[in-house]
């Protein structure tokens, strides 16, 4: 569509350029005969149809000359309307040689009002006409330059929206394709924590129950000081046997995994029994149990966890209420 305006616009001004270059030529031809032949000037310029004149500059040399070749031939002019032309025009467009020429043959013409030349006034009267032809032809000209232009700026303002919808089109679908992208490894990551958690979940809920079971019946037996005691034993190993399994720990803290690295990243000095009591805590691991898995009473565990709130409460990591929330 641009080129098509290009080429529409290319082809107005060509037809323009060539239309007022033929007029000069003839005209300046005119000019020079009006030296030496001054009726033959005349004569040249009736010839022209004034309505075919493409431009107020051609219109407005015209009608000096025209004019000029009156005073110079010593005719009346009906009327100033031929010779007003060209003074409107120069003076419009601050030409003053050409406008204080144009008034003196003015006054030229009005010193020759006692000369009359009946074909002359004629051709005058004549000349008037196809100046009005002219005009009306300008103003339709004028009108349809217009109407071109608001079809030309409406046309560019089409194409600039849909540029601008296509690229909002593209913004748009990058960022459903982000976000599809995002929702689908957010359900990948919830889908192997909840993968794990039941995993732990398994593993922890086999491993207490039986411990459960063990402390259970080992205050509930009625039996012998050496069935007790076999219970006891057990019941200690199947805690040390859980305390030092790697993997579960592992999987605890996969779990976990971008609350502990903020949390490590917080708290670089952090001691491993620091940290891994806030895997237990983490895991939401009752205080028993985890009184269990470090091998210390119930109320050391209790201290270790005041130790740890404390340094988290003193800390100003940006993540410290979403570190609180595991006590």
């Amino acid at each position: 569509m641009r080129s098509l305006i290009y080429v529409i616009l290319l082809l107005i001004a060509t037809g323009c350029g060539y239309s007022g270059s033929r007029h000069a030529q003839g005209l300046e031809e005119a000019q020079t005969l009006l030296v030496d032949n001054p009726v033959k000037a005349f004569e040249r310029l009736n010839a022209y149809d004034v309505a075919e004149f493409e431009d107020s500059a051609t219109m407005a040399r015209w009608a000096l000359l025209y004019s000029e070749a009156l005073a110079a031939n010593h005719l009346t002019a009906p009327s100033d309307t031929i010779i007003n032309i060209a003074i409107d025009y120069y003076i419009r467009h601050n030409e003053l040689e050409s406008f204080d020429k144009a008034v003196r043959i003015k006054e030229q013409l009005g010193k020759n009002s006692n000369a009359s030349n009946e074909l002359a006034s004629a051709l005058y009267i004549q000349k008037e006409k196809e100046f009005m032809l002219y005009k009306e032809k300008a103003k339709r000209k004028q009108f349809a330059a217009i109407a071109f232009m608001t079809i030309l700026v409406a046309a560019g303002i089409i194409v600039w929206q849909r540029q601008r919808l296509k690229l909002k089109d593209a913004r748009t679908e990058a960022l459903m394709a982000e976000a599809s992208a995002l929702k689908e490894g957010i359900m990948l990551r919830q889908s192997e924590c909840s993968h794990l958690k039941g995993r732990l979940s398994a593993s922890l809920s086999n491993r207490f129950s039986m411990i459960d079971e063990l402390c259970g019946t080992y205050y509930e037996s009625q039996g012998t000081k050496t069935e007790k005691k076999a219970i006891a034993d057990k019941v200690k190993s199947q805690i040390e046997a859980l305390k030092s399994d790697q993997g579960i720990f592992t999987e605890m803290e996969k779990c976990h995994e971008d609350l502990l690295r903020k949390f490590r990243e917080a708290l670089p000095d952090l001691k491993p029994e620091e940290y891994r009591l806030a895997v237990y805590l983490a895991s939401g691991l009752s205080n028993r149990t985890i009184a269990l898995l470090i091998g210390e009473s119930i109320n050391v565990a209790y201290k270790r966890k005041s130790r740890l709130k404390a340094r988290i409460s003193e800390s100003a990591a940006d993540s410290r209420e979403q570190f609180m929330s595991i006590f």
